[in-house]
């Protein structure tokens, strides 16, 4: 079950010093594994990011789901703070979960 955290627009003045004249939007979502509170156990939280490019007669949706990060709902919920304020995207979730495992999962 995904939850809905929060979404952003990618600032418009960010967006044309890259060269891109389209909204980008991301959202961010607590994913918890419904199985794990269907069996009484600890819930498994885990995250979602779904970025979507409004590009002018083609959406463009990429999309990048980490099942398990953690027992701890508020060490997820830290987390997605951190990635909304940073405007982190699917493509680099992985990479910054690895470089924040040492504060967050430690």
């Amino acid at each position: 079950m995904n939850s809905f955290y929060g979404g952003i627009f990618i600032d418009r003045k960010k967006l044309k010093e890259e060269g891109k004249g389209y909204p980008i939007k991301i959202e961010y979502y607590k994913k918890i594994n419904e199985d794990e509170i269907l069996n009484k156990q600890k819930a498994k939280y885990g995250i979602s990011i779904v970025k979507t490019e409004y590009i002018p007669n083609n959406t463009k949706v990429e999309r990048k789901d980490i099942k398990y990060l953690s027992n701890d709902e508020l060490k997820i919920n830290n987390i997605l703070k951190l990635f909304k304020e940073n405007e982190v995207t699917p493509i680099s979730v992985e990479e910054i979960i690895t470089d924040l495992s040492k504060k967050f999962f430690s």
